[in-house]
């Protein structure tokens, strides 16, 4: 009986250590997501930056446009995150969403890092939940 024990207690840890790693995952991909479109808004300030009365489509949701002209590219209003924003040169965005992009970044790294040490413990202790299996099945029988 103490087979089966050890058996029931390594799969429950195996399955919260599992349920850990998808959690990790999706966050993972929602901060390469928030990467991402920070990477877009950077590129995009480049672009429009010293280019006043150029047209351009702005979204309004649902993948609906609205065709609108640039009047001011000196600035724009960037996040600052919890609900913050401010208007800065663009020089000055560009600089901002620069540090927040590296933060991410950080985060990002220490996320995939954490992964890697679970996806690495659940590898290791498998085959150990398998020979127990084995164990517990031989001696039903």
């Amino acid at each position: 009986m103490e087979d089966r024990q050890k058996l029931q207690a390594l799969v429950d840890e195996l399955n919260m250590y599992q349920g850990q790693a998808e959690l990790l995952q999706q966050q993972i991909e929602g901060l390469q997501a928030t990467i991402t479109d920070i990477t877009i808004a950077k590129d995009t300030l480049k672009a429009i930056s010293g280019k006043n009365d150029t047209e351009t489509m702005v979204p309004i949701g649902a993948g609906s446009f609205v065709m609108t002209e640039l009047k001011n590219t000196d600035e724009v209003v960037v996040s600052l995150g919890a609900g913050v924003a401010v208007k800065k040169k663009i020089a000055d965005a560009e600089e901002t969403l620069e540090d927040q992009k590296k933060e991410l970044e950080g985060v990002l790294q220490k996320m995939n890092s954490d992964l890697q040490k679970i996806t690495n413990y659940i590898t290791k202790k498998s085959p150990e939940a398998e020979a127990l299996l084995q164990k517990v099945e031989g001696q039903d029988q």
